[in-house]
């Protein structure tokens, strides 16, 4: 008789427990924050990985090769493993070496991950990393987005994910925002002469993991900052000569 005295009320602790657990999950999953920066463009750091990301495009970032072997952790092991060991055997086959600034876009099979394309671009020798890499990797990532004519665009350095742990995500974060935003300003301008195709880069999403959210987006917004500043000093004579 005790026993089931007691029963109502554990079954109502276990209820609010399970609701708990489920709003921290939801909020987890959707924490996001927004900067509106130059040019219209909505700059997100978003906790979500590259694999359940609905983008047209995914960019993510790969060291060189390396002979003994390459680290992938977490949501970059993942990726492989989603893609059936693609990426691995690309590399492994010296296809995809991840060069500085190499690039290879893949077309991922439906019931893979979300995102509809998926853009590896290399960052060199892990030992030469500098933020000015990290900074053209920016720059090449909005370029192959307005070749593509992607209007929305989520970006995972993937650093952490390969063991490197040389720069704040910070400041990977602000060197990236810093170059993606001059070049799609630089497009723009190319644009208004007739020198570009037209495109806009309506959003600019950084994937973040929990551990890094709260460095993540301060580091954007620095970007941001950095990028209005140097805009501002732009000269706006126009790049082809009068006739």
């Amino acid at each position: 008789m005790k026993s089931t005295r007691f029963l109502p009320l554990a079954v109502l602790l276990l209820t609010a427990l399970a609701a708990t657990a489920r709003l921290v999950g939801d909020q987890q999953k959707v924490r996001e924050k927004s900067f509106t920066a130059p040019n219209g463009v909505t700059v997100k750091i978003r906790m979500q990985g590259p694999n359940d990301m609905e983008t047209p495009l995914q960019v993510v970032c790969l060291f060189k090769h390396k002979q003994s072997g390459d680290t992938l952790l977490e949501a970059a092991a993942e990726l492989d493993q989603k893609l059936g060991g693609a990426i691995s055997a690309l590399r492994n086959r010296s296809e995809f070496v991840g060069d500085e600034l190499e690039t290879l876009l893949l077309t991922p099979p439906e019931g893979t991950i979300k995102p509809k394309q998926l853009l590896l671009v290399g960052l060199g020798e892990e030992e030469s990393l500098s933020l000015a890499t990290l900074e053209r990797v920016g720059r090449t990532g909005v370029r192959e987005a307005a070749r593509l004519g992607a209007p929305r665009v989520a970006f995972a350095p993937l650093l952490r994910d390969q063991g490197n742990s040389k720069f704040g995500v910070g400041d990977i974060e602000r060197a990236v925002t810093r170059g993606m935003l001059l070049a799609y300003d630089t497009d723009k301008r190319l644009q208004k002469e007739g020198l570009a195709k037209a495109f806009t880069l309506e959003e600019w999403v950084a994937e973040a993991g929990q551990k890094f959210f709260d460095d993540t987006a301060p580091g954007a917004q620095r970007g941001i900052e950095d990028a209005r500043a140097t805009i501002a000093k732009r000269p706006s004579d126009p790049y082809r000569a009068a006739k």
